[in-house]
């Protein structure tokens, strides 16, 4: 597919995410409920509490790890969501940064936006903003941002490595990069490559491990980490394929511009 192809369907994807309110990562079957939703987001490393906190609807239950729960975020951080979606993980965020710090949500999707600035009013989060933009051009100036988290949305881009260089400029000296995000353990058949449904359910656009590691790398960074790993199941959506077994992980990765 081509990127501006693959952009449009993602983007399209998650406009209608957004609007029903719940989690289709996957295929329209998967589509669930309230309670799913929360139990997607406990497997991948959210508390009760994490859930509980944020306005109703922040959550979609799109994520693959948790990043504020990695991040080390300090009292007057500036932090910039990376795909910030219905804003869950910048609402997370927003009490660890406190009043002297900040929390900016960049997202492509409209909808997506317009739905976290409007839970944002209902949170009454004075510190945490959203921008409409893509990860692969920020509308972020340069050298303005202690932390960079983002959750599950690198894969989507089909310029990761220009996302990586975005996140470097925007990055403060010091600044660090924490990321989860899913990763290929082995090759996928070319049929799941090409398929619409596994782009936006985040596996088609997944690539290796190592070349994930390199673009950040390339990017300038330095004391590029995985600090976790688990397998990723992808038989919710391609059961006839066994060759999708253990194929995907999800991983946590830990950056540092100096």
């Amino acid at each position: 597919m081509k990127d501006r192809k693959i952009k449009k369907i993602v983007k399209e994807k998650y406009a209608k995410v957004a609007s029903q309110n719940v989690s289709c990562c996957l295929t329209d079957s998967c589509c669930g409920s309230a309670s799913s939703v929360k139990n997607i987001s406990k497997t991948v490393g959210y508390s009760d509490t994490d859930i509980d906190i944020v306005p109703e609807g922040a959550n979609l239950g799109l994520g693959c790890g948790n990043p504020v729960a990695i991040a080390s975020l300090r009292e007057g951080d500036v932090v910039l969501d990376l795909g910030s979606g219905a804003g869950f993980d910048a609402f997370l965020a927003s009490p660890k940064v406190g009043k002297t710090g900040r929390v900016i949500g960049v997202d492509m999707t409209p909808e997506m936006i317009e739905k976290a600035r409007k839970n944002a009013g209902k949170g009454k989060y004075t510190n945490v903003e959203f921008r409409l933009g893509e990860i692969e051009k920020l509308p972020v100036e340069d050298a303005s941002i202690d932390v960079i988290i983002s959750n599950c949305v690198i894969n989507l881009s089909p310029e990761k490595q220009r996302v990586f260089k975005e996140a470097f400029r925007v990055l403060k000296p010091g600044g660090r990069l924490m990321v989860s995000d899913l990763v290929l353990v082995k090759d996928l058949p070319d049929i799941i490559k090409g398929s619409v449904e596994a782009y936006v359910g985040c596996l088609a656009g997944a690539i290796k491990k190592d070349e994930y590691l390199r673009f950040i790398k390339l990017a300038g960074f330095k004391e590029v980490k995985v600090i976790g790993q688990t397998s990723y199941p992808t038989d919710a959506m391609f059961k006839e394929f066994k060759c999708t077994e253990d194929a995907i992980a999800s991983v946590k990765i830990s950056a540092k511009k100096e």
